[in-house]
């Protein structure tokens, strides 16, 4: 009598495995629309809110007003002076020369010093703001990154939650099997330390969703503690765009190149005023002495002009700055192709993932997922009855769920391809396309 309540009691708990696989599978199998609503609001916050954003268009906002002031005449100098005055007793009515004197001088920089002043002025300020427009796509992409990150953790997490509970009954299912004389101890030890490594695992797994959390409340600017709720699911839509248009895309609408060659521009004007440096300055005057009305001449008033030049005589220095200037352009010019290359690099390598990830995820979801599932249940059916040894079951509920596992991660590299691909080439492809914050 006690064996046959045993034996039910062990029916009920297959009958409870089977149910619990069969939601896993279901879980696993779904697929809902791209989780993008949500995601949009994260994105559009962080742009609005982003410290490193919010630094980059302070820096620009600071750099358009260095043209006007770099472009513009010194202010004129004013001079009073007492010339002249007999040391003796400093009358004004006793000699011819004295007098009280205002002088008004004007500094003339060489013709087209204060346009390329200017100019190089507005070049660095382009430079800034592009830097500025791209950052934009680099902090849209941290944002979708990290959150692709999460909704690996959290789906792992609820796997590993699942399998927990699979375990549970499965020790249960040992036990009675040992207690009626069908399992062995060693089965039920094994179960145990399986159930560990899964807690292990899932403590692992919380503390790296807290991690990614911190990182997401940092990009947007929230205070820390903030928690947020992933998709549950991703349809993983395949992307029909050729890596050749990816390519050129970021050639004509990546912001940072032409903020490369504003940066050359700047360099060619600098070389170009190192040049203008060879001819003088010039500054325009005009005085007006005020005589004694008493003097033996009426005291008429005297009238002064003139003009003075600077004398670039010393050439060593201007010679250092254009030489300055031209290995500036150069630098520029190789920083500009290193970018280029680089952008292309990447590009490379996010396509290629992305086309890995996508036949990978459609492998573990229409074939190993299903195939492992099956395998579970045939194990677990016939652990019952005894013809499969605990450790074949313990191997088959493990594979199916690394399988899972891998499934949830692989789906996360994809997005993350995409959102890499996204900023590399300003292509919208997930969510809403981009608005630059004013």
């Amino acid at each position: 009598m006690i064996c046959r309540s045993l034996f039910l009691k062990s029916k009920r708990v297959v009958k409870i495995l089977f149910a619990a696989l069969c939601l896993l599978v279901g879980l696993c199998l779904l697929a809902s629309p791209l989780y993008a609503e949500d995601l949009d609001q994260l994105v559009n916050e962080a742009l609005l809110n982003n410290s490193d954003l919010a630094v980059a268009k302070a820096r620009w906002e600071q750099s358009t007003y260095k043209s006007p002031q770099v472009g513009s005449l010194k202010d004129p100098v004013l001079s009073l002076a007492l010339s002249n005055y007999p040391n003796d007793n400093f009358a004004s009515d006793e000699t011819a020369m004295t007098g009280n004197e205002v002088k008004l001088a004007q500094a003339f920089p060489f013709p087209g010093k204060l346009a390329n002043r200017s100019a190089l002025a507005n070049e660095q300020a382009r430079w800034f703001e592009a830097v500025y427009q791209d950052k934009h796509f680099q902090v849209a992409r941290k944002v979708k990154d990290a959150w692709y990150r999460l909704y690996s953790k959290e789906r792992a997490i609820a796997v590993t939650e699942r399998n927990l509970t699979l375990v549970n009954d499965i020790i249960r299912l040992t036990e009675v099997r040992y207690e009626t004389g069908l399992g062995l101890q060693q089965d039920v030890l094994k179960a145990h330390v399986q159930r560990s490594r899964l807690m292990e695992r899932l403590m692992t797994l919380r503390q790296q969703r807290s991690v990614v959390q911190s990182e997401l409340n940092r990009l947007l600017n929230r205070p820390s503690g903030g928690t947020y709720d992933s998709p549950e699911e991703l349809e993983l839509v395949a992307i029909e765009k050729s890596l050749e248009a990816f390519q050129l895309a970021s050639t004509e609408n990546r912001p940072l190149n032409s903020a490369y060659q504003s940066l050359i521009k700047r360099y060619r004007f600098q070389q170009k005023l190192a040049e203008l440096d060879d001819y003088p300055d010039m500054t325009l005057w005009a005085s007006w002495r005020f005589r004694d009305n008493d003097l033996a001449d009426g005291g008429t008033d005297f009238v002064s002009a003139g003009v003075s030049f600077t004398l670039p005589i010393y050439r060593e220095k201007r010679r250092a700055a254009a030489s300055e200037a031209a290995a500036a352009i150069r630098m520029a010019e190789r920083q500009s192709d290193d970018f280029r290359n680089s952008v292309t690099e990447s590009i490379q390598n996010a396509y290629a993932r992305m086309e890995e990830t996508h036949q990978q995820a459609e492998l573990y979801k229409k074939g190993i997922i299903p195939q492992t599932s099956q395998s579970f249940q045939a194990a677990l059916g016939s652990y019952q009855v005894g013809k499969v040894a605990f450790i074949s079951l313990l191997d088959a509920l493990m594979t199916t769920y690394q399988a899972e596992m891998e499934y949830y991660r692989i789906s996360s590299e994809y997005m993350r391809s995409l959102a890499w691909l996204e900023a590399e080439s300003t292509l919208p492809l997930i969510g809403s396309p981009l608005t630059f914050t004013e």
